[in-house]
């Protein structure tokens, strides 16, 4: 219900919550019927649920997980767009995206924190210093995703300008305050970035524009941004990326009239869209895909040094999936923000000597409006997570909480996912295409006793490009939740180190010796 929340959702009437059409239910038959479920669900039995349809309630034990999800998986050989989407039209399947049909959103302040420690990583590496003042980056895409940019900028001081075709995406992000200005031209928005660069101060631009028109002006104009990105829907071209000379609605009339036709535009506005980019690199601009798929889609636009473009995740975020470290998030399920203020307190107090870690609690406590019911995230590696559910589950049986919190994560994370166009881009010993990792994952967290596990095809970077899973665990305050979140916040995460220390990264050894499980010798 909380994916679905006008608030947190995309599309909530066509229960669509975010990334192209990742949906949190098959549809509202299904919803109503997986509703139905979950309420005169029993403390020993578990809801199995296929790709948005509950299909069986079965005999477990209280320990086991309540919900076991699969979504989108389909055998590798038919793993296409168009077998899918097929099987999706008939009814036999849905898209779950990552965190839609897992239950799990929680609104753009999900990938907020993910794009903050994204850019603040580039900072520290490719700026050396520990905030983006000074610095501006163009972009494109203002959608559930993409929506996180400006103001995870902003949060680190720099100047962002984001381009999106759909004046309505810019809007809401002006109403939310995650954008400060919107220009009426790219003369203006240019004008507003340069003065506040010279000034040091932070700002944020939306401009109503498309990216396959703006990034070659720039280029024409011999602008060079610090950084530039993209994180329009690519992954998705049908609907997710609008090529140039189309208004939102004349796209959709372009695509339901002849969709081969409207592909052929999307692919040759998406090209130019690239060749701007790596000349803007060639320029000196620190240029990165943020694991949309776009250098894929721009190879089969046919420009081929696509991937000259480096992804983001073996530049800036390995080094952080190596110790388990990854984006982990928490939901009160009170709906009352004070249960949330109180658990940013908790993590003041408890946490001293993580200083990137309150510096992001701060911010995001002054900045970050909710969406839906209130909710945090925030890195935190192998350890840290057990302790801080331990800690959660103690307030809410001290009644310092109004109701459970529901604890959980992206599925983008340091162990639970195969993904070579994104988290698993170049791994050191190339095993980026293994998907017995977030099977593992999955199967782990099950015998862990989480709350509810999910296995999911395809989200992020599209169908045939990805394997992951997801987990949420409640704290209720209870001893049995104790058990829970000892097993599975420690072997989430701990699987993620064993992941990376069998690719090789020397990083993930110490944490191993440490950990509370054993690597075989």
């Amino acid at each position: 219900m909380n994916n679905l929340d006008p608030e947190v959702a995309r599309d909530p009437q066509h229960l669509i919550v975010y990334g192209g059409r990742g949906k949190a239910a098959r549809n509202w038959t299904e919803y109503g019927r997986i509703v139905q479920e979950l309420r005169r669900l029993g403390d020993e039995e578990t809801l199995l649920v296929q790709s948005g349809k509950p299909v069986g309630v079965f005999p477990t034990h209280s320990m086991a997980p309540r919900v076991l999800i699969a979504n989108a998986l389909i055998v590798p050989h038919w793993a296409t767009d168009e077998v899918f989407w097929d099987l999706e039209a008939r009814g036999l399947t849905m898209f779950g995206q990552m965190t839609a049909g897992s239950w799990i959103y929680i609104g753009t302040q999900g990938i907020l924190q993910g794009s903050y420690e994204t850019l603040a990583s580039l900072s520290r590496l490719e700026f050396h210093t520990p905030t983006l003042a000074g610095r501006w980056m163009l972009s494109a895409g203002l959608g559930e995703m993409g929506g996180a940019q400006p103001l995870a900028m902003t949060m680190l001081e720099g100047v962002a300008l984001v381009v999106d075709v759909d004046p309505a995406a810019i809007q809401r992000r002006r109403r939310t305050e995650y954008i400060d200005r919107v220009a009426d031209s790219l003369d203006e928005a240019l004008e507003l970035v340069h003065a506040a660069v010279c000034e040091r101060r932070a700002l944020s631009v939306g401009l109503v524009a498309n990216a396959a028109d703006v990034y070659p002006e720039v280029v024409r104009r011999h602008e060079r941004p610090d950084i530039v990105s993209d994180q329009t829907a690519a992954h998705d071209l049908m609907i997710g990326y609008i090529p140039n000379g189309l208004s939102i609605t004349e796209a959709a009339e372009a695509r339901r009239r002849d969709p081969t036709a409207y592909l052929a535009r999307v692919h040759a506005s998406l090209g130019e869209e690239a060749r701007a980019i790596l000349a803007l690199q060639k320029l000196g601009s620190v240029a990165f895909e943020y694991g949309n798929t776009f250098r894929a889609r721009a190879l089969e636009a046919g420009v081929l040094e696509a991937f000259d473009i480096p992804g983001y995740v073996p530049k800036y975020i390995r080094p952080l999936f190596a110790v388990g470290s990854g984006p982990f998030r928490w939901v009160a399920l009170s709906g009352e923000p004070e249960d949330i203020h109180q658990i940013d307190r908790m993590l003041e107090r408890e946490f001293t000597d993580r200083t990137d870690l309150l510096r992001w609690i701060r911010l995001a406590r002054e900045k970050v409006r909710f969406q839906g019911l209130p909710a945090r995230i925030c890195y935190m590696a192998y350890g840290e997570r057990e302790r801080f559910g331990h800690l959660v589950n103690a307030m809410v049986r001290d009644g310092e909480l109004r109701a459970p919190i529901a604890i959980g994560r992206d599925h983008h994370d340091t162990g639970s996912v195969a993904s070579p166009y994104r988290e698993t881009e170049a791994m050191r010993d190339g095993s980026d295409a293994i998907a017995d990792w977030p099977i593992l994952n999955a199967l782990l967290n099950v015998a862990s006793g989480a709350s509810w596990v999910s296995v999911h095809h395809g989200g992020g970077v599209g169908i045939g490009n990805s394997i992951h899973a997801g987990l949420v665990v409640v704290a209720d305050g209870s001893s049995d939740a104790d058990l829970r979140i000892g097993r599975a916040l420690n072997n989430d995460p701990g699987i993620g180190v064993a992941r990376h220390l069998d690719a090789g990264y020397a990083e993930s050894a110490g944490v191993a010796r440490r950990g509370r499980f054993r690597i075989p010798g």
